[in-house]
């Protein structure tokens, strides 16, 4: 009986319980001590990404506008279209502030409360077009054709109608609260402008 006493003991002692290093227990903590702190690092990152979130809304207004040609109510300020063509776009109540449309056509342009307030349309064939209650301030609408453009009740102060050809667009102070015959105000540059010429029909000699 002894004997097996003993046995026993010994197998206890030979089969000691497992503990974890010292030294593990510090490199698990360390290594969560590094993850934590990126964790803590992509915070200010994530917290900045939605500053390039408007030049994204842009890109996307900018490529419904080419493929739909009709963007109403979109931030397209300060797009550059360069001699794009956009006849009959639909563009009501669009935000183009500061947008870029040098040689572009507008023919039939519906830009019916448009801010387009400091924007560059140099020789823009701007015809049949709508821009009632628009924001024009500022405009340089130099060297461009603006034929029948509606203007009732737009803002257009500081316009810049250097060499602009005009026919039948009627472009008062104040929109529809000025009287019909007051003349523009010299906020707006009308030097060397070019009013369209009518066409007349050939006067035919009489048969001898």
């Amino acid at each position: 009986m002894r004997l097996n006493i003993v046995s026993t003991q010994s197998e206890q002692k030979s089969t000691p319980k497992k503990s974890t290093p010292k030294s593990s227990l510090k490199a698990w903590k360390a290594l969560v001590g590094v993850a934590a702190s990126l964790c803590l690092a992509t915070v200010p990152a994530l917290a900045e990404a939605p500053i390039e979130e408007p030049n994204i809304v842009r890109q996307n207004n900018l490529r419904q506008l080419i493929l739909l040609n009709e963007c109403m109510g979109c931030d397209l300020s300060g797009i550059t279209l360069i001699e794009a063509h956009l006849i009959g776009a639909d563009l009501r109540n669009a935000n183009l502030r500061g947008a870029n449309l040098t040689g572009s056509n507008l023919e039939g342009v519906d830009l019916a409360g448009a801010d387009l307030t400091g924007a560059n349309l140099t020789n823009t064939f701007l015809t049949n077009a709508d821009l009632t209650n628009a924001q024009l301030d500022n405009v340089n609408f130099t060297a461009a054709h603006l034929y029948y453009v509606d203007v009732t009740g737009a803002s257009i102060n500081n316009l810049n109608l250097t060499g602009a050809q005009l026919l039948n667009t009627p472009i008062y102070v104040g929109g529809d609260e000025a009287p019909l015959d007051e003349p523009v105000q010299p906020t707006i540059l009308f030097e060397d402008i070019h009013p369209a010429e009518p066409y007349n029909d050939p006067v035919l000699e009489p048969l001898p």
